[in-house]
Parts: structure tokens; sequence; C-alpha cells
């Protein structure tokens, strides 16, 4: 309706322009067709043919862009709309643990321009390489398949923190088919974009507790793969065990009890401190954590085990 009414609001002005030539020539005393002759010195005006047909021509290039503009924008919000019909559907199913669904959902729009939806997809190839029953073959695909979708989820949108989060998370799983040369130079890289995932989004326990993870790697780093860094690289990557407890402890603050595993590797970081006490109180927690995944369940298995040492 709006169309229509700005439509005809058109045609009446640009009718009532025409109009008004008739009694301004006639005041200049012009003779037929409204005076057209005398007034613009031409005989085409006089004929009302040809205006009829430009007028015609204009108001339906009007009507065409007026449409383009409303198809437009109805096709923008329809896109939209559907886009963030499908991340309800993706979180639904992440937290429901259905993996392999989400994964055929997702992969539907794999070639997707919204680093929404492609970091989601990342992670969910990387959860059906992390499944027991994946084949080797298979897990080093889906793990490259990952970095990809990462990767591009980044370039469209690098404000992202998910986006960054895992990036760094994808490097880091290529870099065990890598070599420990790779391995160690995409650490740079790996904690480059932790940091930069936590800047953007400081409420985000999970990179909090990568970034724990990141400096308990190079704090328990064997001495031989020390050596080789030290040889390969002029300032290796390093870090100590105050530092990694420093991020768990912060990812703990922010979201109490969000993770299993963060409570396991404060109760090893602090048995790494020979700190016992303070190992037992989290060995405990992550022991009585409600079991919700195989991950779940093996961090209840390790930290019994390690309670049973003390």
């Amino acid at each position: 309706m709006a169309l229509s009414s700005r439509l005809w609001r058109l045609l009446r002005l640009r009718h009532g322009a025409a109009q008004s030539v008739c009694p301004l020539a006639r005041a200049w005393g012009s003779r037929g067709h409204c005076g057209a002759r005398g007034f613009l010195g031409s005989e085409v005006i006089g004929n009302t043919r040809p205006f009829k047909r430009g007028l015609l021509f204009s108001a339906l290039s009007y009507l065409g862009f007026e449409t383009y503009q409303v198809i437009s924008q109805a096709a923008v919000v329809h896109a939209t709309a559907k886009v963030e019909e499908i991340l309800e559907q993706a979180d639904y199913l992440y937290e429901s643990g259905e993996t392999e669904k989400l994964y055929q959902l997702l992969t539907q729009y794999k070639e997707s321009e919204d680093a929404e939806l492609l970091w989601r997809l990342a992670r969910a190839s990387r959860d059906i390489a992390q499944l027991s029953r994946t084949s080797e073959e298979e897990k080093k695909a889906l793990v490259y398949e990952a970095l990809e979708y990462a990767k591009k989820a980044l370039e469209k949108n690098e404000s992202s923190f998910a986006a960054h989060k895992w990036y760094a998370i994808c490097i880091s799983d290529v870099g065990d088919y890598e070599g420990i040369k790779v391995k160690i130079a995409n650490a740079y890289i790996i904690k480059e974009h932790f940091e930069k995932a936590i800047e953007l989004n400081p409420k985000d326990a999970t990179s909090i507790h990568l970034m724990g993870i990141w400096c308990y790697t190079f704090a328990e780093m064997p001495w031989y793969q020390r050596r080789i860094a030290k040889v390969l690289f002029a300032n290796p990557p390093s870090s100590t065990y105050e530092e990694a407890l420093k991020y768990f402890h912060r990812a703990e603050q922010v979201d109490p009890n969000f993770y299993s595993k963060n409570l396991l590797l404060l109760g090893k970081t602090y048995l790494k401190l020979n700190n016992k006490k303070l190992a037992a109180f989290w060995l405990v927690k992550a022991k009585g954590y409600p079991a919700h995944t195989e991950e779940d369940k093996q961090i209840q298995t390790e930290a019994a085990q390690l309670l049973t040492g003390l």
C-alpha cells in the first residue's frame, strides 16, 4: 500500500506540473496546445503523446526501483532470520550432546559467509574427530577441515572472540600432525589468538581456561623438547605453573564449576607446586563433578587416581 500511494503521488505531481504550463503559456498570449509554441518555441512539446509516454516510463522506473528496494530489504531480513534459526538449532544440539546431528546440520551450510555459523562448524568437525569411534584417517581429515572453517570464520569477522578461540584450538590440533618444529612455531600464534579472544570477551571462561592450558603445557615441557626449541628458536615459548594457576583460577571466578577439566587442572597444578592440601580440594571437586560427557567420566577417573596417590 505504501508503494502504491507513493507512485500515485508521483503521478499526480508530474501531471500537475504539466497542467501548470497551460495558464502560464496563455498569459504570454500563445496559441494552440496550451500555447506550447509561444512559450517554448517548439512544436514537439505541443504533442502530449510523447510526454505521456515519458511519464509512463518514469513511473515504471520509479515502481521498479521501489520494488527492488522492498525485495532487497525483505531478502536481507529473511536471510538473517534463517541464520538465526540455524544457530538456535545448532546450539540446542550442542547443549544436548548430539554431536553427529549437529555436524550433519552445519555441513549443509559450509559455504556460508556467516562467521558465527562457521566457527560452530569448526567446533562440530573437531568434536566428531574426538569421538572414540572415529578412525585415525577420518580424524586427521576432520582436524584439517575444522581449521579451514575456523580460518574462514576469522576472515569474515575478526571481532568474533569465538572465531579467534576456535582458530587457536584448531591450529593446536593440526600441530599434532605437523611435527615438533611446526607445533612449537604455532604456539606463538595460538597464544596470540587466545589472548585476543580474552580481550574481546573477558567473561568467556573457556578462553581463559585454554590460556591456562597453554601455560601449563609449556611449564611441563620435557627437557628434550626444550632443547629442540632452543635450537630452533632464539626465544622459544615458555611459561610457569604459577602463570597457569592464575588463568585457571580466573576462569573459575568468571564461571564457577563451568568445566570439569578446569577443576582437574587446578588440582594437578597445585600438585606440581607441591601444595597437596589445595590439590586435594580441587581434585575432590573434579571427581564429584556430574558426568555429562565421555570427557567428564575420564576426568572423574583421573581425579580419583590422583587422590589415591595422595
